[in-house]
């Protein structure tokens, strides 16, 4: 009898809490303290002075990715003073796929560049950590699907 009732309780916590763990995967939130960023090659402001603009050098796909940031004083002007630091990973399995927070490259034409390794399809979440004189002046994360 108890064997029964110990079964129903543990069958009714699973009931549940499937569905709850499920939709909390679904949602996929992006990283506390990060700004959440919708779409590519928008112009987002850093500070007073300051806008970046990101995005994939290519459509992004299976295998090796190159995420683009570039940063411009309010007038167009291309400024490399800053530096930009971001991370890659699956929201959906939290820390599986990271490698890690990284510098961005900075190129010769003033890009801010980071490969990005994807390794299967779904949800996935780059970061942007943007620091000058080493006070970080922004944090977002661009949430897109593979």
């Amino acid at each position: 009898m108890i064997r029964c009732v110990c079964a129903a309780a543990l069958a009714l916590c699973l009931a549940v809490s499937a569905p709850t763990l499920l939709q909390a995967a679904q949602a996929s939130p992006v990283k506390v303290g990060f700004q959440a960023l919708t779409k590519a090659g928008e112009k987002i402001p850093l500070n007073g002075d300051h806008y970046l603009t990101f995005g994939f050098d290519k459509p992004p796909k299976l295998g090796m990715a190159i995420m683009r940031v570039e940063i411009f004083t309010r007038d167009g002007k291309r400024d490399t003073s800053f530096t930009v630091k971001g991370d890659a990973d699956m929201p959906s399995m939290r820390g599986a796929h990271s490698a890690g927070e990284k510098a961005y490259s900075l190129s010769a034409k003033g890009f801010y560049l980071m490969p990005v390794r994807l390794v299967m399809p779904g949800d996935w979440e780059v970061t942007f950590t943007i620091s000058k004189q080493g006070k970080t002046v922004f944090r977002g994360a661009y949430l897109f699907d593979l």
